[in-house]
């Protein structure tokens, strides 16, 4: 009888959790780009919102992703060619904290990432935006709206569109 009330028990909380997410919003172009409140691997914190003003390119990866380390160096060029147009990348690592922050720092210096790493420790950023997979880039324009999103390895041509769709035009 116990057993069957345990079931049950978790069988409702399933439910009521699934229910939950059903009435979320779905992460997609055209909707407002869910917060992303992070430490950051150099100290501080950084917040998507406090972004707004500027386009955004949000790179979810981690240091043993091929795809991942193959991609870093053109979200380096991206940010060198474009920074100055106001153009802001913003990292988010999933899970090379649980083995060790110096692997994140040792990449980076390798890359000559300068932009912001934010170590998703918990995983909540990777759960609000739903992610399935790693690489997975997401392009939000200045007012803080998802244009496109990329999931899986992305080319240096698939960069450059997803950038054209949020960079003012010159």
């Amino acid at each position: 009888m116990r057993t069957r009330f345990r079931v049950a028990a978790f069988a409702l909380a399933a439910l009521a959790l699934a229910g939950a997410r059903l009435g979320a919003q779905p992460v997609r172009p055209g909707v407002t780009a869910p917060e992303i409140d992070l430490p950051v691997l150099t100290g501080g914190r950084v917040q998507l919102s406090k972004l707004r003003g500027h386009p955004v390119v949000v790179s979810f990866w981690t240091t043993w992703c091929p795809s991942c380390r193959t991609e870093f160096p053109e979200l380096v060029r991206l940010q060198e060619a474009h920074g100055p147009a106001g153009l802001r990348v913003l990292a988010v690592n999933g899970r090379d904290q649980e083995l060790s922050t110096k692997n994140v720092k040792t990449f980076l210096d390798e890359v000559g990432a300068s932009f912001p790493v934010a170590l998703d420790q918990r995983g909540m950023a990777r759960l609000r935006y739903r992610l399935v997979g790693l690489p997975t880039t997401v392009f939000v324009d200045s007012a803080g709206i998802i244009q496109r999103i990329h999931m899986g390895a992305i080319s240096r041509e698939e960069l450059d569109r997803g950038i054209s769709a949020i960079l003012p035009p010159r």
